[in-house]
């Protein structure tokens, strides 16, 4: 395989793709080259006042976190340079909202917390943005070192060592002459490659000395392509015998006309994982929404079957996207990623290709003579067809006595603005989300996927909406999830930030109670407390709506989206006898799993359960 190599130079080795190329240019490529254009930093000033100039020359555009001791200095510095900032009420909320921001921008995300209690509170939104491929930057201050280091020093915990298990890497500096240069490598680190969180250490005391600077800007970010494995996958593609079908993920985001034109090009179905879903239309004639199985959409299930080559580009098949791993066989897989580790490691794959999404996509498309079809109007009329019978069937109420979750999410659907970011949490509701809600433009559907890290959606929308104040942005989050990060709220309140929280209140943990109730008849610590929503949202000085019945959904929804500021929701809702695509086929693939002992254990439990006169459930 070839060395890694920069996106412009192979831009100017393919002549023949160059027009190509140029039009599907995103701004993480615009990213690249203005930092590679970027002016050095020179100068003499102290170690904070140099980091803010690097995170400027970066193209940071907000910080979020919550000030210590350890970095006052560089809060002041915050302020006095003129880079934005955003106070949350929580380390967790400051990672989630430095996520958010990376998910809706494409640049990585930059948090600021203390060390100890800071990192410790941060790790979970740290962790999610690993898990997820998203780019961030963790500034992490620390206890002083060297000279001025002090033994039983507060917030002394191994700082480092407890970043590592949640980033791509942890960059420690230890002389305050190297802060800025650090600090541009992180960024460098965090979208190279699979795109992930990279920490930065600076003990305190570094931020008050000072040096002369005199720092070039870093150069291009290398990225991966593999001409070899790539001219393998064209050779397969090449049969027009063989029907394809795309799988594509969130590395696919950068790169949406691309991909779409490929989809046209093979005439080829595009299904996505969750976080990948907005990399195409999802009201393209070809977008089958998301998962190629039972868990997916209907649409999607039943379009793959026909498929014979199954493209994944850019996507892993993680456990939460594949529902337990139930992933359909196919004839033939070409799986291409940005991470050499991902390719191959869940589905048996005929050809790897380990390059970047763009890369791998301009090339086919630059041999298109050799892997067009023509137009397929059979399996456009047919996708059409089961979208509509989908539709439908998503429509019908289960609910008897608030509202079914289905139709809120096709209520917000209906009434948000095409370019509305929309961020669901670890709810029931966010299967719902992933089938109904189209996402018609890249980054506008944001969900916490492979951490699966509840109260999520509410810190993330917030970092989000920071930067795109005129933005609709709107949150579907549990009353479970709202107990983790309610009171963000009052830091939406506060900057009047305007986003929209719809909270599905039922009153209990809804999620796992189905996952409970089938495997063992009854459920267990998933009854909570109710809430006064009306004086609560009063409490904060937030506006408040309720929706209590599916008649009310569509205004309801409607009215609340109308309003200027920040909104609470509360949804009365009722999940009723509405199944779940994606429950079912864990359920099922962790039944196929069970040894023949713990299948017979099983059913005898539940068997003795089912006839109990005592209902057991809390």
């Amino acid at each position: 395989m070839p060395p890694s190599i920069t996106r412009r130079s192979f831009l100017k080795s393919v002549s023949a793709a160059t027009a190509v190329a140029g039009t599907t240019a995103t701004e993480a490529e615009a990213g690249i080259l203005r930092h590679a254009d970027s002016d050095w930093i020179k100068g003499h000033m102290t170690g904070a006042q140099a980091l803010v100039e690097a995170l400027q020359k970066e193209g940071t555009l907000c910080v979020y976190g919550i000030p210590g001791a350890q970095e006052n200095e560089l809060w002041d510095t915050f302020k006095t340079k003129g880079l934005d900032y955003l106070l949350c009420t929580h380390e967790f909320s400051a990672s989630s909202m430095a996520d958010g921001y990376a998910r809706a921008t494409g640049m990585p995300g930059v948090c600021c917390i203390v060390p100890g209690p800071g990192i410790t509170n941060a790790m979970t939104g740290i962790g999610e943005a690993l898990l997820d491929s998203v780019p961030m930057v963790v500034l992490a201050g620390d206890v002083a070192r060297g000279c001025d280091y002090r033994p039983f020093q507060v917030h002394s915990l191994p700082n480092a060592d407890l970043l590592k298990p949640v980033t791509k890497e942890v960059l420690i500096v230890s002389k305050v002459e190297e802060i800025p240069s650090v600090t541009r490598h992180a960024f460098r680190l965090a979208v190279a490659g699979e795109p992930g969180p990279v920490g930065v250490i600076i003990p305190y005391n570094l931020l008050i000395e000072s040096a002369h600077y005199n720092d070039p800007p870093p150069a291009d970010v290398a990225v991966p392509f593999d001409e070899l494995a790539t001219t393998e996958a064209i050779r397969l593609l090449s049969n027009r015998s063989l029907k394809v079908g795309i799988y594509a993920g969130q590395g696919c985001m950068n790169y949406s006309a691309a991909l779409t034109e490929l989809a046209e090009v093979l005439q080829a179905p595009v299904a996505t994982s969750v976080s990948g879903k907005g990399v195409i239309n999802e009201r393209h004639p070809l977008s089958v929404g998301w998962g190629y199985g039972t868990q997916g959409t209907l649409v999607a299930e039943k379009t793959f079957k026909h498929v014979d080559v199954v493209l994944a580009i850019g996507v892993k098949y993680s456990e939460v996207s594949t529902a337990f791993y139930a992933v359909p066989k196919t004839k033939y897989v070409i799986h291409v990623d940005a991470n050499e580790c991902n390719l191959g490691k869940v589905v048996k794959t005929d050809v790897c290709v380990h390059s970047d999404a763009g890369l791998f996509i301009d090339r086919v498309l630059a041999s298109r003579d050799c892997v067009a079809r023509s137009c397929d109007k059979y399996l456009t009329d047919k996708i059409s067809h089961i979208k509509t019978v989908e539709y439908r069937r998503n429509s019908t109420s289960h609910a008897s006595c608030g509202c079914d979750p289905m139709l809120l999410v096709q209520a917000i659907a209906s009434n948000a603005h095409p370019d509305a970011m929309l961020f669901v949490d670890v709810t029931m509701s966010e299967h719902f989300a992933a089938e109904a809600f189209p996402a018609t433009t890249p980054r506008t559907y944001f969900n916490p996927v492979d951490n699966q890290a509840m109260g999520w959606s509410i810190p993330a929308a917030l970092g989000a909406q920071k930067v795109f104040p005129c933005r609709q942005t709107i949150t579907i989050t549990g009353d479970g999830c709202l107990l983790m990060t309610a009171m963000e709220m009052s830091t939406a309140v506060r900057q009047g930030l305007p986003v929209k929280f719809f909270i599905l209140d039922d009153g209990t943990y809804h999620y796992m109670q189905t996952l409970q109730d089938s495997a063992y008849k009854r459920t267990t610590a998933t009854v909570l407390a109710p809430i006064d929503y009306a004086s609560f949202a009063a409490a904060l000085h937030l506006e408040y709506r309720e929706i209590r019945c599916d008649a009310s959904l569509d205004g309801g929804v409607a009215e609340a989206l109308s309003l200027a500021g920040p909104v609470l929701i509360r949804v009365s809702t009722d999940y009723g006898n509405r199944t779940c695509r994606w429950i079912d086929t864990v359920r099922g693939q962790y039944i196929d799993e069970l040894s023949a002992g713990q299948t017979a254990r099983f059913a005898g439990r539940l068997v003795g359960r089912s006839v109990a006169m005592k209902k057991q459930s809390d």
